[in-house]
């Protein structure tokens, strides 16, 4: 795994893993299997925030909390938690306000044969952000997996670098001349 980026595998592996509790999570609070569930936005947990997390908590764990990259991948992460919780929340409310008001005027229309509505063929998507117990399990998953990533990567350098030093590890005077 040398060659490969482990922070951004670390991440995308969180992204994944998070998609596929989606469906563990709808059988637990529907009752049903729904494998649709992996690829839909918004649920339990927020793969957005474990994935950013698990990238957040990786850094960190590997540069130390003062390093720029670090502050980086916190900033972006914290707006990416935001938008999941807030914005992204807000326009799934106003489109389940849209489908019902669309219920309400086909309603009315059937009522009222001079008044002209075209009903549209599909809803608006109305799951589409998190609510913010979603976005805090998904980044407490996220640090996790990106702690236990960066002391695995941590765990292999030290190994190596005990390979390639004489007597298992320890040095002596010699061998510092």
């Amino acid at each position: 795994m040398r060659k490969m980026n482990r922070g951004m595998i670390t991440s995308l592996g969180a992204i994944g893993i998070a998609q596929g509790l989606k469906i563990v999570t709808h059988k637990v609070v529907a009752g049903k299997w729904d494998w649709q569930q992996a690829f839909t936005t918004g649920g339990m947990p927020s793969s957005h925030s474990a994935g950013v997390s698990a990238l957040a908590a990786y850094v960190a764990s590997n540069k130390g909390a003062r390093h720029t990259e670090t502050a980086l991948a916190v900033v972006f992460g914290a707006i990416v938690m935001y938008d999941a919780q807030g914005i992204r929340r807000h326009t799934g409310e106003i489109a389940r306000l849209v489908n019902d008001l669309e219920d309400s005027f086909t309603k009315i229309s059937g009522e009222f044969p001079s008044f002209e509505f075209v009903e549209r063929d599909k809803e608006l998507k109305e799951l589409l952000g998190h609510q913010p117990i979603e976005v805090f399990a998904g980044a407490a998953f996220g640090t996790l997996l990106g702690i236990i990533a960066a002391k695995v990567e941590n765990r292999e350098r030290d190994l190596e670098q005990q390979k390639r030093l004489p007597y298992n590890g320890r040095m002596t005077r010699a061998d510092c001349r």
